[in-house]
C-alpha cells in the first residue's frame, strides 16, 4: 500500500427534502451573503430553486442567482461568478445541480477571493491562498464533484478542457435528495452511472498491484452500481435505488476508494479531449466508449488484474487463458454500458480519424508526452486507443 494523508471534511445530509435544510446549516457556518449557482430552466421550473432560495431567506441569509451552467463548463461564465462575488461581497456559494455546476462553482470559489484568474489554476496548478466555502444540492448522481477536491472547466477560446484539485474545494456541506434525481432522462441517467462506474475503474487498474482494503472497497462499489442500475433504468422513481445510486457516486469519486493506490486516470484524460472538441458530448457516454478501448490496449500489463475484475463483478468462469478471461472481462464492461443505453464508438458521438490529431495536440499540453499509471501512455498510444473504436 502506497503512503497516502486522507481529509473528507463534507458534512453530508442525505434523505428526503434535505434542500430545505441547507439555510439553517449554512448559516450556522456563518453565512451571509450566497451565490446560488445553477444550470438550465429545469432547476427553476421545479421549483428547486424556490425552495433552496426560501430555505435561506427563512435564516436571514441573502442571495443572488447565476444560472446558464452548461455541460462541460465553460470559464466565461466562471469569470462573470468571479465578478459578482467581488462586487456583491459573496461569503458562500450554493451550488445547485450535478458536476457540471458544482465545477464550475468550485472555479468561481477559487478566483472569487484571488486577483488571479480561475483559468490561471488549471493553468499553473498553484495552490490558492483561500477559497469561498461550498454548499452542494446535488441533482445528478454522476461526478462525484459533491465531496471531492476536484473540479474541470473547459476554455472554447483555447480548445482546453482540464481539471485542477485541491483540498480546500471539497464542498462543506453536501445535500442529498434522491427525490431529485427522478425526473433525470434515461440518458443522462446512464451516463452518470457511467461515470461514477469509470471513477472505480480508474482506480482499481494502476500499477500497484494488490491493496485488499481499498480494493474491496471498489468492489463492492461495483457490484452495488451493476445492482442498481438497471432497477433505476426500469423505474426512475425506485426511492431505494436511486439512493443507493446516489450515495455509491458520492464515494466513487470521494478519494476513499483509491486511497493507497497510485491512481491511473488516463481514460478520463482521453475522453476529456472528446468533450473539448464538441461540449455536447455527455462525459460519461465518452467514457463508455473509451474504457473498453483503453482496456483492450493495456490489459497485457497485468491480465490478472483484468480476471479478477471479472470473477468478482461479473461472475466469469476461468477458461485456463489468461488472455481470453482478460478478453471477456473487457466485453463484459461494454455489455454492461451498452445495456445501459451508452454508445459503444466514436462515430456514434459524431468523432472521426480527421479529429484524432487535433485531439492530440491539447492532449499533450493538457496530460504531458507521457501518461497514465497501469501503463504509461505516449501520444502515439492515445492515437491508437482512439482508432480502436472509430
Amino acid at each position: 500500500m502506497e503512503d497516502f494523508e486522507f481529509v473528507s471534511p463534507t458534512h453530508f445530509v442525505f434523505g428526503k427534502d434535505a434542500e430545505e435544510k441547507v439555510g439553517e446549516k449554512i448559516r450556522a457556518a456563518g453565512a451571509q451573503r450566497v451565490l446560488i449557482h445553477f444550470g438550465g430552466k429545469s432547476a427553476l421550473a421545479s421549483g428547486l430553486i424556490s425552495r433552496v432560495r426560501a430555505s435561506l431567506s427563512q435564516v436571514g441569509i441573502a442571495c443572488i442567482e447565476l444560472g446558464g451552467v452548461r455541460p462541460n463548463p465553460e470559464i466565461g461564465l466562471v469569470r462573470e461568478g468571479v465578478r459578482l462575488c467581488k462586487q456583491e461581497q459573496i461569503d458562500w456559494i450554493v451550488a445547485v445541480g450535478g458536476g457540471s455546476v458544482i465545477d464550475s462553482a468550485k472555479a468561481i470559489a477559487l478566483g472569487a477571493l484571488s486577483d488571479i484568474d480561475s483559468w490561471e489554476f488549471y493553468e499553473t496548478k498553484q495552490a490558492p491562498s483561500e477559497v469561498l466555502p461550498l454548499a452542494v444540492v446535488l441533482t445528478i448522481p454522476a461526478a462525484g464533484s459533491e465531496a471531492s477536491s476536484n473540479t474541470v472547466i473547459s476554455n472554447d477560446e483555447l480548445g482546453r478542457k482540464t481539471g485542477y484539485g485541491h483540498i480546500s474545494l471539497r464542498p462543506r456541506f453536501s445535500f442529498m435528495n434522491p427525490e431529485l434525481t427522478f425526473t433525470l432522462p434515461p440518458y443522462q441517467t446512464a451516463a452518470g452511472i457511467t461515470d461514477m462506474y469509470s471513477h472505480l475503474l480508474e482506480r482499481f487498474f494502476d500499477d500497484m498491484g494488490s491493496v485488499p482494503v481499498t480494493d474491496n472497497l471498489s468492489l463492492s462499489l461495483m457490484k452495488t452500481i451493476r445492482a442498481e442500475a438497471p432497477r433505476v433504468m426500469a423505474d426512475p422513481e425506485d426511492y431505494d435505488a436511486r439512493a443507493n445510486i446516489m450515495w455509491a457516486g458520492m464515494l466513487c469519486h470521494q478519494g476513499l476508494a483509491g486511497v493507497g493506490r497510485h491512481e491511473d486516470w488516463a481514460t478520463h484524460g482521453l475522453e476529456h479531449e472528446l468533450s473539448a472538441l464538441n461540449p455536447q458530448i455527455t462525459h460519461g457516454a465518452g467514457l463508455a466508449v473509451l474504457f473498453p478501448s483503453w482496456m483492450e490496449y493495456v490489459f497485457e500489463e497485468n491480465p490478472a488484474r483484468f480476471i479478477q475484475y471479472g470473477r468478482e463483478i461479473f461472475g466469469l468462469v476461468s477458461t485456463g487463458d489468461d488472455w481470453s478471461d482478460a478478453y471477456n472481462a473487457i466485453d463484459a464492461t461494454r455489455s454492461f454500458f451498452a445495456s445501459l443505453g451508452m454508445p459503444t464508438t466514436l462515430e456514434e458521438l459524431d468523432v472521426h480519424e480527421e479529429d484524432i490529431d487535433t485531439m492530440l495536440v491539447t492532449l499533450e499540453k493538457n496530460r504531458g508526452a507521457v501518461f497514465g499509471s497501469f501503463k504509461k501512455l505516449t501520444i502515439n498510444d492515445a492515437r491508437e486507443i482512439y482508432r480502436l473504436v472509430l
